[in-house]
């Protein structure tokens, strides 16, 4: 059976444009940044001559975030909207999210609304894009 959650993983359409968000702007680390081309690539993905942009990214307690970028074969583009089947976001955890929202917001991210606090008053959170329209939460955790 499952003994932890390893790594949620995005497929992005411009990889320096996607580390802008993730690590400079969300402050993710950056772990792993390479590219592979194999017969390996190829079988566990199930496609064949991929080339792929890997970049592994870490929050400060271990969580990973691995983001692709597929140079071959092209990508093809999706909606994101969030009541889609499928991954509806991904959430982290932050210290002072008006500080994020406002960091954020500067750098022209758009946000669904301001950050709210939930009804049990547990967390101030919001939702916002990253640069290829996924769904990206931020939660601040009062109690």
């Amino acid at each position: 059976m499952i003994t932890a959650f390893r790594h949620a993983g995005i497929v992005v359409s411009k990889m320096d444009t996607a580390l802008k968000f993730y690590k400079d702007m969300l402050e993710l680390e950056l772990v792993v940044d390479t590219v592979e081309e194999s017969e390996h690539i190829d079988k566990i993905l199930g496609l064949s001559s991929v080339r792929l942009r890997i970049v592994k990214l870490s929050t400060s307690n271990g969580i990973l975030l691995e983001l692709f970028q597929f140079l071959k074969p092209e990508f093809e583009s999706m909606n994101h909207a969030i009541w889609n089947i499928g991954c509806s976001h991904i959430a982290f955890t932050v210290k002072d999210i008006k500080k994020v929202y406002e960091k954020l917001l500067e750098h022209g991210i758009d946000f669904n609304c301001p950050p709210v606090l939930s009804p049990d008053g547990s967390v101030m959170y919001s939702y916002c894009k990253d640069p290829d329209g996924t769904n990206i939460e931020l939660v601040q955790p009062l109690i």
